[in-house]
């Protein structure tokens, strides 16, 4: 009984150590920036006020989902990305290793000049 239940917790201990090992891999449409936490579903993004879509999605630095009210009143560096109307729709909040991935563009226009490397997840300017 000992046994299993040690076997149990050792495969549990290896599975969620492989499972933060793993890096995450953010589409090419991905914008970084700042957000700000405000009163939901209304957040500053670079200062300033945008809204999340509906059926937005957050996903904390571990990589699992987070409700606006838990980002309310801090500021973070994130990726993100935005639906057809402007509206934030997936928003990642970012490690120090992610946010050390540099450059990273910040605007539409750079995206479109810049070239990603998917695999990489890393871009170089023109």
């Amino acid at each position: 009984m000992f046994r299993c239940a040690a076997l149990g917790l050792l495969a549990l201990t290896l599975l969620s150590t492989a499972q933060a090992q793993v890096p995450r891999l953010f589409p090419a449409h991905a914008l970084r920036g700042e957000i700000t936490g405000t009163a939901p579903p209304d957040v500053l993004l670079n200062g300033r006020p945008a809204r999340l879509a509906p059926g937005a999605r957050i996903r904390n630095q571990e990589n699992r989902f987070d409700l606006i009210s838990q980002i309310a009143g801090q500021k973070l560096v994130v990726n993100y990305t935005l639906e057809a109307g402007g509206m934030l729709l997936e928003i990642w909040i970012l490690t120090p290793s992610e946010q050390a991935n540099r450059p990273w563009p910040a605007t539409r226009e750079q995206a479109q000049t810049w070239t990603f490397d998917p695999i990489a997840q890393a871009w170089t300017r023109p």
